[in-house]
């Protein structure tokens, strides 16, 4: 696990970023704690804060009237929530709720905004991480639709195992099912099959990767157009290491060592 001395590299929009840029944003970010089911902000609120994922996974859900709910996207150390904000929205379409715990690093909204505006650089790291984001979400509907439980579950844990530092996902059944919008019983029992051909291992709280190849060759084709759309847009970031860290050859620029408090802003 990090904790709030860990850098902001460990985000690979914040890693992608010149030293000056990095330093420019440095002053503005904060280290917080996001805990699994944790509401950071909810369908129609003003943005008021973004948020960098460095080891958590942050989904962004749409929510029907009778408290169903589908994951749209995912977030994790590969990009930022809060978006809209940047596009001329000041309310978010969806809920953001973390859907794996850890850690991050949150900005105010409008002074995020300012940067953007300010720095071409950002503005087209930006854009092009929207666009990435746009292939994630049409493919998560494309999915939801038309795959088996089994296959929207080996390609989640392959895309939230893609964004952490560890083989262990601080996660639950229940909050799986939660973002991928099925019964908790499908989950349990595609969960189930996934442990017993010796690809994960289950414990309360959480779920260890045992064998990523495995899950590979039982997920569609959805983890890997969206997984390539990132990297075709993106800089180039290294593999996920599991467990190791990520390594980089950016620069360190580190931040002060702020009290975790989710609503300083």
């Amino acid at each position: 696990m990090l904790n709030s001395h860990d850098d902001v590299v460990q985000n690979h929009l914040l890693a992608a970023l010149s030293t000056s840029e990095l330093r420019s944003l440095t002053p503005h970010l904060r280290p917080v704690q996001l805990k699994c089911g944790q509401l950071l902000s909810d369908a129609g609120q003003p943005i008021k804060v973004v948020y960098f994922p460095t080891t958590a996974v942050i989904s962004l859900l749409c929510l029907m009237k009778d408290g169903a709910s589908v994951e749209v996207a995912a977030v994790g150390r590969e990009g930022v929530a809060g978006v809209p904000v940047l596009t001329g929205g000041n309310a978010m379409p969806s809920r953001i709720e973390v859907s794996s715990s850890g850690y991050g690093f949150a900005m105010n909204a409008q002074q995020f905004k300012i940067e953007f505006e300010r720095s071409h650089s950002i503005n087209r790291l930006m854009l092009l991480y929207i666009q990435a984001l746009m292939t994630q979400i049409a493919q998560s509907a494309l999915c939801n639709r038309r795959h088996s439980v089994d296959e929207q579950l080996c390609r989640w844990l392959l895309l939230a195992h893609d964004r952490m530092q560890a083989n262990d996902l601080v996660t639950t059944q229940q909050m799986i099912a939660y973002t991928l919008g099925v019964r908790r019983e499908g989950v349990t029992e595609a969960a189930g099959k996934l442990e017993a051909a010796g690809l994960i291992q289950r414990g309360r709280g959480h779920i260890t990767v045992l064998d990523r190849e495995g899950l590979k060759r039982r997920t569609c084709d959805c983890y890997g157009i969206i997984k390539g759309e990132f990297q075709r847009l993106l800089p180039r970031q290294p593999e996920a290491a599991h467990p190791s860290p990520c390594v980089t050859s950016r620069v360190v620029v580190p931040i002060p060592d702020y009290h975790q408090q989710m609503h300083a802003m």
